[in-house]
């Protein structure tokens, strides 16, 4: 997916690039695979804020997704490459031989016209899901189930891939685009190959208005609230030094933690992705 720049016949045309969209085939989704979606403006059924800097934003309509592919002996044939506005990867209508029509992630590769596959007996090839027992060791791998038949919960974003480092007993080791290492049972779905749109964080916005459309609102730094709006505000100019940076509801913000160590998934990491930088960048 080639980036467009452009001419700066304006200050925010200087910096802005956005992607070509050679890559789609269709500009229209598939209508009985859509429903619309409402805005939450960041709050819950009462009313409250839960999310702050959301809201406004261009309309959408969702696209129901097959993360959990789980057409098992039956082939299906790659129709269209669209565009989603709900992630940042590209997607890709497929339809069964049994008639059915469903979305899934589009794959580095996969063109009109291509067969794709899934379950235990599916061919070893890029758009294909398989359970992790089935899939070779070294090969790198996409939409990762954490519990079989949930549906791919990881490794869903645009140019992502993870690694299928090895397997020991009834689990898989998966090396993840983070640099965390963690157990995944050997059940657990994964498709292979790489997610498309790599070139998607390359992409600069330019002008504060495509954050706006994309249903994102400014952000205001705590240091420059006043003290009753948030822990760092207040101090008559910049003021530093008399508080650690904390969120607006004074959780220390740096260095931490946060994470419940009783939780029955902490033993499933066996390398942490923070120690798996701090290596790297040592060495």
């Amino acid at each position: 997916m080639p980036v467009k720049s452009y001419r700066p016949y304006t200050p925010s045309r200087r910096h802005m690039t956005t992607a070509d969209f050679s890559d789609l085939t269709r500009t229209a989704p598939e209508k009985a695979l859509t429903q619309g979606l409402r805005k939450t403006g960041g709050r819950n059924n009462t009313g409250t804020v839960m999310v702050r800097h959301i809201g406004g934003g261009h309309r959408r309509r969702y696209r129901f997704i097959d993360f959990k592919r789980d057409k098992f002996g039956v082939p299906g044939k790659i129709v269209s490459v669209e565009y989603d506005p709900n992630r940042s990867a590209r997607i890709c209508l497929v339809h069964y031989a049994d008639g059915e029509k469903r979305y899934m992630l589009h794959v580095v590769g996969l063109k009109v016209g291509d067969a794709v596959a899934s379950g235990p007996e599916a061919e070893i090839r890029p758009g294909n899901a398989l359970p992790l027992s089935n899939i070779p060791e070294g090969s790198f791998i996409h939409n990762l189930e954490l519990t079989p038949g949930r549906g791919g919960q990881m490794v869903r974003s645009a140019g992502a891939q993870a690694q299928l480092m090895a397997k020991d007993g009834p689990y898989a080791q998966v090396k993840l685009p983070s640099g965390e290492i963690r157990k995944v049972p050997r059940e657990c779905l994964a498709t292979l190959g790489q997610i498309s749109n790599i070139e998607h964080e390359t992409i600069r916005y330019g002008k504060a208005g495509r954050t706006r459309h994309r249903g994102e609102r400014p952000t205001v730094r705590g240091g420059a609230m006043n003290a009753v709006d948030h822990p760092l505000g207040g101090g008559r100019g910049k003021s530093k030094g008399h508080n650690h940076p904390r969120s607006p509801w004074n959780q220390l913000a740096k260095g931490y933690k946060t994470r419940n160590k009783r939780k029955i998934w902490g033993w499933m990491i066996v390398e942490d992705r923070r120690r798996a930088k701090q290596g790297a960048g040592s060495s």
